[in-house]
């Protein structure tokens, strides 16, 4: 007698609207569970890294999502489960759109192209909160914190790793360089 060999879970990848892949995992997750196929669904994986954005001269935390409007599904595929993703998922919740690549029967990510993505999601989890760069060279920018207060300039260069900026204020009438924290300033209004 010829052994079965068991289904093991692989990383597909499954298109949705920018911005409501949230909501979907959620839909996605309560079908299955009707559905009485848990044991199918391993995980579904929206990856993501908290940053800090500078607004109004504060610093705030925020999600931000790595491949808006995509989203990974770590499941053992069959027809049964296929079905209810075609019938009960695509079609009754239009934000989630399609299998990539969109074919009948959904392809599994190759081992390479996960282990990238899982590697770079630990990698963010590891570093911590990101600074999202808000200034970029060629900004105008006031000054509101520090001995330059009330001074304006331009951005010259950005060191997102110090979380600083170089930018050339005029002192006296010279355009002379300045390096502040991303918490000292603020675009020009």
């Amino acid at each position: 007698m010829a052994l079965r060999r068991r289904p093991k879970f692989r990383w597909y990848a499954l298109q949705t609207f920018s911005g409501h892949e949230k909501r979907v995992r959620e839909y996605i997750i309560d079908v299955i569970e009707r559905e009485g196929l848990e044991n199918q669904l391993g995980e579904i994986l929206i990856p993501t890294q908290n940053v800090f954005v500078m607004r109004g001269g504060k610093k705030r935390t925020r999600e931000k999502t790595d491949f808006p409007g995509y989203m990974l599904v770590n499941a053992i595929m069959d027809r049964r489960l296929v079905h209810v993703f075609k019938e009960q998922i695509f079609k009754q919740k239009r934000e989630a759109i399609k299998w990539l690549p969109s074919r009948d029967f959904p392809e599994p990510l190759m081992e390479d192209e996960i282990k990238r993505i899982l590697g770079r999601i630990d990698e963010a989890l590891e570093t911590g909160d990101k600074p999202e760069i808000p200034f970029a060279p060629g900004d105008a920018i006031q000054v509101v914190d520090g001995p330059f207060n009330n001074f304006s300039g331009v951005v010259d260069d950005v060191y997102p790793d110090k979380m600083k900026v170089r930018v050339m204020v005029s002192i006296f009438g010279r355009k002379t360089p300045v390096e502040l924290d991303y918490l000292q300033i603020m675009p020009q209004e």
